[in-house]
């Protein structure tokens, strides 16, 4: 057994005698996170939330172009007051006034989404009695077919049926972003404890060595081969390395603590994590990138739902000039003062009304509010081109930048393992006396930032690994699509 692995035993068994009185720790390797993240965390249930609600919005929408069936009355309806009633010779005279009035109406509506209009069968029954002149009244109306139909007006029947749907494939896209997003977020927070873990050990590791050639030194210097500075800058040496220790152990708490927290575990366990060196390998195409980005992502739903909003409100602008509605009824309907009889012998009831509002002079706020709409989507288009634009760029840069980080990567994995060589080389040559303390603490500074700027590059990665499935939602590892649309 070499000098590294024996102090690394001597670290791992510190460790263990350290924590013999608590629980076993949680061992974690970085799938484990994010399955965690994805399935129990605070940010995971939130998303599933608000996917939840959006669902709900959208079967609200889609109720609105079905029949509804409503019963509406009023029961029982009294009233008893004194009435004013102005006689012939000009004296008001007030007369006492006891009444019922109740009525039920049952009707049946169906929006008209082709044109914006509501059909509607009614059938109803009121009631009316006054106890004061001993006088009972039943009116109904046995069948009622009415039409209310605006002319030539805005119909948003017709845009929402356009838009609503586009708005719950956006949400259902844009949740499965949000799981990437969060799969990117549990890699952050995972080796953000990995590096606190990883520089604990580190210092905990140059602790036990530093304090091991702190007596090497002074032995030396006891039979005067070294000098009193080198043994003070060794000593120096190994009090920062307690320092060191301390705030690793800090930083590692903060870290775990922080961890715990957004993977919603409420335990106290200690996290131990393993180091993903498994790396998938795997080719990017540029326009197989950019072609899952326009097919899966959310955003291009988005756009266009935009577009289709900004011509909307134009039509909207438009129709709002010259508003004119239709009211058409057809029915049935009785009076008697017996409810038996109240059906018997209905009359015809007929009903058209046409309403019409022309502006005759507005001072030209008509044509202010059709030109804001047209300039509003005019603006939104170049504001979508520009988006568009900025979405492919994003993903080239992305796929040329993940390329190189994954270069980097086998760079700095093979740097870290020259560094661990190269140490152990230099401290054979400390031990027997052919390199000075100065060349020794060069190595071991090497050796502790090769081994710093490998997890940097993991987390790199990792993190391009995620932000590219979160903008195709395409896993380019597996081959495999991250969503498919459902069919209605």
């Amino acid at each position: 057994m070499n000098r590294l692995q024996a102090l690394t035993a001597v670290f791992g068994m510190l460790i263990i005698g350290s924590t013999a009185a608590q629980p076993e720790p949680t061992l974690l390797g970085l799938e484990d996170v994010i399955a965690l993240a994805r399935g129990q965390s605070p940010a995971a249930k939130q998303a599933e939330t608000r996917l939840k609600n959006r669902y709900w919005q959208y079967r609200l929408f889609r109720s609105d172009y079905n029949p509804q069936l409503a019963l509406q009355g009023q029961i029982p309806g009294y009233n008893r007051d004194f009435l004013s009633n102005r006689l012939d010779d000009g004296t008001i005279n007030f007369i006492d006034r006891e009444q019922f009035n109740s009525g039920m109406n049952l009707s049946l509506n169906q929006p008209l989404a082709l044109t914006g209009g509501n059909l509607s069968v009614n059938s109803n029954l009121n009631y009316f009695s006054d106890q004061i002149l001993d006088l009972t009244r039943f009116n109904t109306t046995v069948v009622n077919l009415r039409l209310d139909q605006p002319i030539f007006g805005f119909n948003p029947l017709k845009w929402d049926r356009l838009t609503e749907p586009l708005r719950y494939e956006e949400s259902k896209r844009s949740f499965a972003e949000e799981m990437e997003f969060l799969s990117r977020e549990a890699v952050s927070f995972y080796f953000d404890h990995l590096d606190a873990q990883i520089n604990y050990k580190i210092a905990s590791f140059n602790l036990t060595n530093n304090d091991t050639i702190y007596r090497i030194e002074e032995g030396r210097y006891n039979i005067g081969t070294t000098s009193k500075d080198k043994l003070l800058q060794v000593e120096l040496q190994l009090l920062r390395s307690q320092q060191d220790v301390a705030q690793a152990l800090l930083d590692l708490e903060t870290s775990g603590l922080l961890l715990r927290n957004y993977l919603g575990l409420r335990d106290a366990d200690t996290l131990i994590l393993s180091t993903p060196d498994y790396i998938p390998e795997f080719t990017i195409p540029l326009a197989d990138a950019l072609s899952y980005a326009k097919m899966n992502r959310s955003d291009y739903i988005a756009f266009e739902r935009q577009r289709l909003e900004a011509e909307r409100d134009v039509e909207e602008a438009k129709r709002q000039r010259i508003q004119t509605n239709l009211t058409a009824a057809y029915g049935l309907n009785s009076a008697s003062t017996e409810l038996s009889t109240a059906w018997n012998d209905p009359n015809v009831q007929q009903r058209i009304d046409i309403g019409l509002s022309v502006p005759i002079l507005d001072w030209g706020r008509n044509r202010a509010r059709i030109e804001t709409a047209m300039a509003n989507r005019e603006l939104n288009q170049y504001v979508l081109d520009q988006e568009t634009e900025n979405f492919d760029r994003e993903i080239i840069t992305l796929v040329r930048r993940f390329v190189m980080l994954r270069n980097q990567l086998k760079i700095a994995k093979k740097s870290d393992e020259v560094a661990d060589e190269r140490y152990l080389v230099a401290q054979n040559r400390y031990l027997t006396g052919k390199v000075d303390i100065t060349n020794l603490n060069i190595a071991l500074s090497e050796k502790d930032e090769a081994k710093r700027s490998y997890i940097r590059a993991l987390r790199d990665y990792w993190v391009a690994y995620f932000d590219l499935r979160r903008l195709t939602l395409y896993d380019f590892a597996e081959e495999r699509l991250l969503y498919v649309p459902e069919e209605e």
